[in-house]
C-alpha cells in the first residue's frame, strides 16, 4: 500500500513563506571569482607555556621557550605545504603564551622596524636588527616553504618622551600580528586594537588599518580576537577597504552559548559574506579551542575540549570579489507590493513588553498569558519567555528591540526553551552596546537555568526569528548539538525588521540568535 506525509497546516504556510523568500531575495548567494580558488590553513595550537609568567627571565631563557613553540608551528607548516597550503595562520600567543606582567613578557619581545621606510626579509638579512630571533625562524619557514605565514608575537618599539603616548618605561609594548609572503619577506604587521585585560601591552597611539596582497586571493585584512567585536578596524576593514578575505589569530576563550569561538567566527563570515581564516590556540582547560576556515557558504572547523592536541585545517575555497553585497545591506530591499512571509502567522500576535512602549495587541490567545521573566545570560539580564507549546508565535520585548519567534518543534522532548531579548550595553569583560535576538535551550527544565552552558541537545525545531533592531550589524548565530555550526536558510531584512529563517536540522539547537552590535551606542 501505498503511504504519504501531508504537511500539517503550520509547515504549508512556513514552507511556502521560506520557498517565497528564497526565490525572491537569495541573499545568501555569493560573488566568487569563477574557477578561482586558493588552499587556506589555520593551525590551533596547544601552546608550551611558562608555568610562572609573572616572573622575570632573561632573553635566552625566553628564546628557548619560545623556540620549542616555533619548532611545532615549522612541523605544521611543512604539513600544510605538502597539501598545497598557500597561507597558513597561526593563534594569538601561540609563541610566548600569557598571563604577563609588562615587566616579565619584555624577555619575549621581538623589535620591529618601519615597514613604510624599508623593505625586510629576517631570513636573509638577519643581522640588521638586534632581537629579531623569531621573526628569522618564520621568515626561513615562509621562504623555505614558499608559503604566506600569519603570526603572531609580542613586539617592542622605543619611542621617544616628546611622544605624549609614550610609556614611562620609554618603549610601546604590542600585541603584534605579523604577515610574511612566500619569499620570506615581513610585508605587514598588525598591532592589536582592543586589548582584552592585557595590561603587558599597549594599544598603538593609531588605529592600524593593515591590508596585504597575495597572488592567489588578492587582498587580505587582519585583526585579532576580541578586535571581532568592535567597529575598528575590523568594520572598517571590511566596508571602507574592501577587504572579503580575512585572516585573524585568537586566543578565545569560549562562552555559551552565544559567542564560542565558532559560532561568532562563522556568523561574522556569514554577515559580511567573507572569507575569515581563524586560528585559536588550544587549551581546553581554559576553555580556549575552536578554530576554522569560512566562506559565506560552508564552514570547516575544529572544536575539541577532550584532547590536548593541537589541529591543522588546509581546505581549499573560493575567491569572493571585493564589489559582494554584505548581508547587512540589504535594508532597502524592495519587495514589489507582493505578500511576504511575515504575513503568514500561526496565531494571532501577542506581544508582551518588559518597558512602557508601544506594542499594539491582537485579539487574546492563550499564549498571552505565557510568562516573562528575567535570566542572566552572558552576564546580561535578559528578558526570556519560555516554549510551552508544540507550535506558536511570540513576541517579547526590552527598551526598543522586540524579538518574535514563530515556531513549531518537530518532535517533543524533554527540554526547555526560551526566547530572549537583550537591548543595552554590556559591561561584563569588556563594554560595548548589544541587541540580541535568541533561542536557547536551557540548562534543565527550572526557568533559573536558563542562560547557562550547555553543549548537547535534542530538540528540533523548525523558526522564524526576527527582531526590529536599530543597527544594522547583526550576526546569526546557529549552534548545535556538540558545538557545531549551521547555516539558516535565509537572512535578510523585512520592512524594518531582520529575519532569520531554519527549518529542519542534523541535531538538537542550542542556540539560534540575531547578535545585534550598536557601535555608536559603545561607551566611549
Amino acid at each position: 500500500m501505498e503511504t504519504r506525509t501531508i504537511a500539517p497546516p503550520f509547515m504549508l504556510r512556513f514552507m511556502a513563506s521560506v520557498i517565497f523568500f528564497v526565490l525572491s531575495h537569495q541573499v545568501l548567494s555569493i560573488d566568487i571569482q569563477r574557477g578561482k580558488h586558493y588552499v587556506a590553513a589555520v593551525y590551533e595550537h596547544h601552546a608550551i607555556l611558562n608555568p610562572n609568567p609573572t616572573a622575570i627571565i632573561n632573553r635566552q631563557t625566553a628564546l628557548q621557550l619560545m623556540k620549542r613553540n616555533l619548532d611545532i608551528y615549522e612541523e605544521q607548516v611543512i604539513n600544510a605545504a605538502k597539501e598545497g597550503a598557500q597561507i597558513i595562520i597561526f593563534p594569538e600567543d601561540g609563541i610566548q603564551g600569557f598571563n604577563f606582567t609588562r615587566a616579565s613578557i619584555y624577555p619575549y619581545l621581538d623589535f620591529i622596524p618601519n615597514l613604510d621606510s624599508m623593505t625586510w626579509n629576517p631570513c636573509k638579512e638577519f643581522y640588521l636588527f638586534n632581537d629579531t630571533e623569531v621573526l628569522h625562524q618564520l621568515s626561513c619557514m615562509a621562504l623555505t616553504n614558499q608559503m604566506f605565514l600569519v603570526v603572531n608575537l609580542g613586539t617592542k618599539e622605543p619611542c621617544m618622551q616628546s611622544d605624549p603616548h609614550c610609556p614611562p618605561d620609554g618603549r610601546y609594548q604590542f600585541n603584534t600580528n605579523v604577515v610574511f609572503n612566500n619569499n620570506g619577506t615581513l610585508i605587514a604587521r598588525y598591532r592589536k586594537q582592543n586589548l582584552y585585560f592585557e595590561y603587558a601591552f599597549n594599544t598603538p597611539p593609531e588605529i592600524d588599518y593593515t591590508v596585504f596582497y597575495t597572488p592567489f586571493a588578492g587582498r587580505f585584512g587582519i585583526f585579532t580576537c576580541f578586535d571581532i567585536l568592535f567597529y575598528e578596524p575590523a568594520i572598517t576593514l571590511i566596508n571602507q577597504y574592501n577587504v572579503t578575505q580575512v585572516a585573524y589569530p585568537t586566543a578565545w576563550m569560549n562562552q555559551l552559548p552565544l559567542l564560542s569561538a565558532i559560532e561568532f567566527q562563522q556568523a561574522f563570515a556569514t554577515a559580511f559574506k567573507i572569507n575569515l581564516l581563524a586560528a585559536n590556540i588550544h587549551h581546553p582547560d581554559l576553555g580556549m579551542t575552536g578554530s576554522g576556515i569560512y566562506t559565506p557558504s560552508k564552514s570547516f572547523t575544529s572544536y575539541d575540549m577532550e584532547s590536548i592536541n593541537g589541529k591543522l585545517i588546509v581546505v581549499e575555497i573560493p575567491v569572493i570579489t571585493s564589489d559582494h553585497e554584505t548581508n547587512m545591506e540589504n535594508i532597502a530591499m524592495s519587495h514589489n507590493g507582493q505578500k511576504s512571509s511575515l504575513d503568514f502567522y500561526i496565531e494571532k500576535q501577542v506581544c508582551h513588553k518588559d518597558q512602557e512602549t508601544d506594542c499594539k495587541k491582537e485579539e487574546k490567545t492563550s499564549q498571552e498569558f505565557l510568562p516573562v521573566f528575567y535570566g542572566i545570560m552572558m552576564y546580561d539580564n535578559f528578558t526570556l519567555m519560555p516554549i510551552l507549546n508544540a507550535e506558536g508565535n511570540i513576541e517579547v520585548c526590552s527598551n526598543t528591540l522586540c524579538c518574535n519567534l514563530i515556531y513549531k518543534q518537530l518532535e517533543k522532548t524533554n527540554e526547555l526553551y526560551v526566547l530572549g531579548v537583550f537591548d543595552d550595553l554590556h559591561i561584563v569583560h569588556g563594554e560595548y552596546y548589544v541587541q540580541a535576538c535568541v533561542l536557547v535551550k536551557c540548562g534543565g527544565l527550572n526557568y533559573s537555568t536558563c542562560g547557562q552552558e550547555i553543549t548537547e541537545a535534542s530538540g528540533l525545531i523548525d523558526f522564524q526569528l526576527q527582531g526590529n533592531f536599530s543597527t544594522t550589524f547583526i550576526f546569526p548565530l546557529l549552534l548545535r548539538s556538540g558545538v557545531t555550526v549551521d547555516f539558516p536558510d535565509y537572512l535578510g531584512w523585512e520592512g524594518k525588521s531582520y529575519v532569520m529563517y531554519k527549518m529542519g536540522g542534523s541535531s538538537g539547537l542550542i542556540t539560534a540568535g540575531l547578535y545585534g552590535r550598536w557601535y555608536e551606542r559603545d561607551k566611549k
